[in-house]
Protein backbone atom coordinates (compact mmCIF):
# COMPACT_ATOMS: atom_id res chain seq x y z
CA UNK A 1 0.00 0.00 0.00
CA UNK A 2 0.91 3.78 -0.66
CA UNK A 3 0.66 6.10 1.61
CA UNK A 4 1.04 9.67 1.09
CA UNK A 5 1.91 11.51 4.00
CA UNK A 6 0.61 15.53 4.06
CA UNK A 7 2.08 17.18 6.94
CA UNK A 8 0.83 20.62 8.39
CA UNK A 9 -0.73 22.65 11.01
CA UNK A 10 -4.01 22.63 9.74
CA UNK A 11 -4.52 25.69 11.63
CA UNK A 12 -6.93 25.35 10.68
CA UNK A 13 -7.86 23.35 7.71
CA UNK A 14 -9.79 24.54 4.85
CA UNK A 15 -10.75 23.85 1.41
CA UNK A 16 -7.56 24.36 -0.11
CA UNK A 17 -6.06 21.42 1.90
CA UNK A 18 -9.10 19.11 1.43
CA UNK A 19 -8.92 19.60 -2.52
CA UNK A 20 -4.80 18.73 -1.91
CA UNK A 21 -5.57 15.96 0.11
CA UNK A 22 -7.81 14.80 -2.42
CA UNK A 23 -6.23 15.72 -6.07
CA UNK A 24 -3.55 13.52 -4.42
CA UNK A 25 -5.84 10.46 -2.69
CA UNK A 26 -7.87 10.16 -6.27
CA UNK A 27 -5.30 11.56 -9.52
CA UNK A 28 -2.17 9.79 -8.25
CA UNK A 29 -1.36 6.15 -7.53
CA UNK A 30 -1.54 6.88 -3.90
CA UNK A 31 -3.67 4.49 -2.16
CA UNK A 32 -4.56 6.64 0.54
CA UNK A 33 -3.37 9.97 1.74
CA UNK A 34 -2.76 10.86 5.65
CA UNK A 35 -3.21 14.72 7.00
CA UNK A 36 -0.52 14.60 9.46
CA UNK A 37 -1.10 17.25 12.14
CA UNK A 38 1.92 18.43 13.44
CA UNK A 39 2.37 19.38 16.78
CA UNK A 40 5.38 21.60 16.24
CA UNK A 41 6.84 22.99 13.31
CA UNK A 42 10.52 23.27 13.53
CA UNK A 43 10.47 26.85 11.33
CA UNK A 44 6.95 28.10 13.15
CA UNK A 45 6.10 29.32 16.39
CA UNK A 46 4.07 27.02 18.35
CA UNK A 47 2.44 29.93 20.12
CA UNK A 48 -0.30 30.81 17.07
CA UNK A 49 -1.66 26.99 17.06
CA UNK A 50 -4.87 25.89 18.42
CA UNK A 51 -4.43 23.12 20.88
CA UNK A 52 -3.54 19.66 19.06
CA UNK A 53 -5.80 17.68 19.72
CA UNK A 54 -8.49 20.75 18.17
CA UNK A 55 -6.73 20.75 15.31
CA UNK A 56 -6.66 16.56 14.64
CA UNK A 57 -10.35 17.05 15.43
CA UNK A 58 -11.24 19.72 12.76
CA UNK A 59 -9.25 17.62 10.42
CA UNK A 60 -11.55 14.60 10.92
CA UNK A 61 -14.47 16.37 10.45
CA UNK A 62 -13.42 18.03 7.22
CA UNK A 63 -12.44 14.08 6.10
CA UNK A 64 -15.87 13.38 7.26
CA UNK A 65 -16.41 10.00 5.46
CA UNK A 66 -13.80 9.95 2.74
CA UNK A 67 -12.65 6.47 2.64
CA UNK A 68 -9.45 7.43 0.69
CA UNK A 69 -8.15 10.27 3.30
CA UNK A 70 -7.67 10.15 6.78
CA UNK A 71 -6.22 12.09 9.77
CA UNK A 72 -2.98 11.15 12.12
CA UNK A 73 -1.64 12.28 15.42
CA UNK A 74 1.21 10.57 14.91
CA UNK A 75 3.44 12.99 15.55
CA UNK A 76 1.90 13.79 19.20
CA UNK A 77 3.84 10.33 20.17
CA UNK A 78 6.93 12.24 18.92
CA UNK A 79 9.56 14.16 20.12
CA UNK A 80 8.85 17.82 19.46
CA UNK A 81 9.62 19.91 17.57
CA UNK A 82 8.58 17.48 14.84
CA UNK A 83 11.19 16.68 11.59
CA UNK A 84 9.69 14.81 9.49
CA UNK A 85 12.66 12.24 8.18
CA UNK A 86 11.99 11.48 12.24
CA UNK A 87 8.37 10.17 11.44
CA UNK A 88 9.13 8.90 8.21
CA UNK A 89 11.70 6.94 9.49
CA UNK A 90 9.33 5.99 12.24
CA UNK A 91 6.71 5.11 10.55
CA UNK A 92 8.58 2.61 7.99
CA UNK A 93 10.11 0.94 10.78
CA UNK A 94 6.50 0.14 12.53
CA UNK A 95 4.54 -0.32 9.03
CA UNK A 96 7.49 -1.88 6.68
CA UNK A 97 4.44 -3.19 4.37
CA UNK A 98 3.29 0.45 3.52
CA UNK A 99 5.38 2.54 1.15
CA UNK A 100 5.40 6.65 2.52
CA UNK A 101 5.26 9.07 0.13
CA UNK A 102 5.98 12.82 1.00
CA UNK A 103 3.24 15.25 -0.25
CA UNK A 104 4.87 18.74 -0.53
CA UNK A 105 3.85 21.86 -1.83
CA UNK A 106 6.45 23.61 -4.24
CA UNK A 107 6.94 26.24 -1.74
CA UNK A 108 8.71 23.99 0.38
CA UNK A 109 11.39 22.17 -1.89
CA UNK A 110 13.31 25.82 -2.15
CA UNK A 111 13.96 25.09 1.34
CA UNK A 112 14.35 21.49 2.01
CA UNK A 113 18.14 21.94 2.09
CA UNK A 114 17.64 23.26 5.58
CA UNK A 115 15.55 20.42 6.42
CA UNK A 116 16.58 18.02 9.34
CA UNK A 117 18.56 15.18 7.44
CA UNK A 118 17.03 16.63 3.64
CA UNK A 119 19.66 14.13 2.15
CA UNK A 120 17.91 10.72 3.66
CA UNK A 121 14.24 12.09 2.97
CA UNK A 122 15.51 12.26 -0.58
CA UNK A 123 17.30 9.16 -0.82
CA UNK A 124 15.03 6.66 0.73
CA UNK A 125 11.44 8.86 -0.16
CA UNK A 126 9.32 10.28 -2.91
CA UNK A 127 8.33 13.60 -2.55
CA UNK A 128 4.42 14.01 -4.70
CA UNK A 129 5.17 17.95 -5.75
CA UNK A 130 2.17 19.89 -6.00
CA UNK A 131 3.20 23.45 -7.21
CA UNK A 132 1.85 26.78 -5.65
CA UNK A 133 2.23 29.83 -8.02
CA UNK A 134 5.24 33.03 -7.15
CA UNK A 135 7.44 29.94 -5.95
CA UNK A 136 10.79 29.48 -7.36
CA UNK A 137 10.84 25.45 -6.79
CA UNK A 138 14.90 25.41 -6.56
CA UNK A 139 17.50 23.60 -7.44
CA UNK A 140 15.84 20.09 -6.13
CA UNK A 141 13.05 20.32 -8.64
CA UNK A 142 15.06 18.17 -11.11
CA UNK A 143 15.79 15.44 -8.36
CA UNK A 144 14.75 12.13 -9.26
CA UNK A 145 12.85 11.64 -6.07
CA UNK A 146 10.87 14.93 -6.76
CA UNK A 147 7.28 13.98 -8.85
CA UNK A 148 5.42 16.86 -10.08
CA UNK A 149 1.94 17.14 -9.82
CA UNK A 150 -0.54 20.16 -11.18
CA UNK A 151 -3.34 20.08 -8.06
CA UNK A 152 -5.70 22.65 -8.26
CA UNK A 153 -5.15 25.34 -6.25
CA UNK A 154 -6.59 27.76 -3.73
CA UNK A 155 -5.14 30.70 -2.64
CA UNK A 156 -6.49 30.60 1.40
CA UNK A 157 -4.21 30.51 4.05
CA UNK A 158 -4.99 29.22 7.65
CA UNK A 159 -3.73 32.70 8.67
CA UNK A 160 -6.25 34.35 6.62
CA UNK A 161 -8.75 32.58 8.74
CA UNK A 162 -7.72 32.78 11.60
CA UNK A 163 -7.77 36.83 11.30
CA UNK A 164 -11.22 36.77 9.71
CA UNK A 165 -12.32 34.93 12.74
CA UNK A 166 -10.90 37.40 15.03
CA UNK A 167 -12.54 40.34 13.23
CA UNK A 168 -16.27 38.30 13.16
CA UNK A 169 -15.97 37.85 9.42
CA UNK A 170 -17.70 34.92 7.63
CA UNK A 171 -15.28 32.02 6.95
CA UNK A 172 -18.13 29.84 5.53
CA UNK A 173 -16.89 27.96 2.20
CA UNK A 174 -13.21 28.50 2.83
CA UNK A 175 -13.97 25.57 5.51
CA UNK A 176 -15.54 22.55 5.22
CA UNK A 177 -18.91 22.86 6.13
CA UNK A 178 -18.70 20.69 9.70
CA UNK A 179 -15.51 22.56 10.32
CA UNK A 180 -17.35 25.86 9.81
CA UNK A 181 -20.38 24.34 12.04
CA UNK A 182 -18.03 23.29 14.76
CA UNK A 183 -15.50 26.35 14.58
CA UNK A 184 -19.19 28.63 14.81
CA UNK A 185 -19.94 26.56 18.24
CA UNK A 186 -16.35 26.58 19.80
CA UNK A 187 -13.79 29.40 20.87
CA UNK A 188 -10.97 27.60 19.59
CA UNK A 189 -9.92 30.53 18.00
CA UNK A 190 -12.01 33.73 19.20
Amino acid sequence: MKVGLFFGSFNPVHVGHMIIANFMATQTDLDEVWMVVSPQNPLKKKSTLAKDHDRLHLVNLAINNNPNIRGSDIEFKLPQPSYTIDTLAYLSEKQPKKEFVLIMGGDNLATLHKWKNYELLLRDYQIYLYKRPSYDLGELATHPSVQHFEAPMLSISATYIRKMIKNKKSIQYLVPEPVFDYLQETPIYK
